[in-house]
């Protein structure tokens, strides 16, 4: 089996190069709501560079040197960018409708995204290694059990290390990944204003 030959052939069948690739873009891409998505995985890439570099050098290195409390600085305000960002992309999309012409799927990952983010965070904040971390773990675990997560053993570091740069960050890279296809695919969502006009007024 030729896996090159497989996936030209199920991206040739969802999108033109011109779709997974373009050069020209229609004017009314040009808005906020295209800012804030750009803004959004800009400060995303900033969260995973970050995070790399802090899963490498440990709690030890963020805690107790000015280089590594500064990485750590740069790790959770990217992280309040992209809440405010991603927050604002889909403010605008909702207002403009952007579920229209079946878009449906892609607006459904765009929340998917929104929810695995969050569980993200909660995990990351008890990645601090300090008296706040172990006190959210501890308040917080009782309202986990409660939603059918006790599985997810917050009071354990590496358990919630784990999850945090491993199996949330693969999930939140896959539906991203889909996200930006679905909106490549399907072309951006034209403006309310161009809908239901005739021929004539054109």
């Amino acid at each position: 089996m030729n896996i090159d030959k497989a996936l030209q052939k199920v991206i040739s069948k969802y999108m033109t190069l011109e779709d997974a690739l373009p050069t020209k873009m229609p004017e009314y891409v040009n808005s906020f709501g295209y800012f804030f998505g750009t803004a959004t995985l800009s400060s995303l890439a900033v969260i995973f560079i970050s995070g790399i570099i802090l899963v490498f050098f440990g709690p030890d290195w963020w805690h107790f040197t000015k280089v590594g409390a500064f990485v750590n600085a740069v790790h959770f305000w990217s992280v309040e960018v992209f809440y405010v960002a991603i927050t604002l992309h889909f403010t605008f999309k909702f207002f403009k409708a952007a579920w229209r012409d079946g878009r449906q799927r892609t607006w459904m990952n765009g929340w998917a995204i929104y929810a695995i983010t969050i569980f993200s965070g909660i995990s990351g904040t008890l990645l601090q290694a300090n008296w706040d971390a172990q006190w959210n773990s501890q308040q917080g675990k009782d309202a986990f059990a409660a939603i059918g997560l006790s599985w997810m053993n917050w009071l354990n570091y590496t358990t919630v290390l784990t999850l945090h740069v491993v199996f949330f960050a693969a999930l939140i890279v896959l539906l991203v990944a889909a996200h930006l296809t679905f909106v490549r695919s399907e072309s951006p969502v034209r403006p309310i204003v161009n809908e239901g006009k005739d021929e004539n007024e054109k």
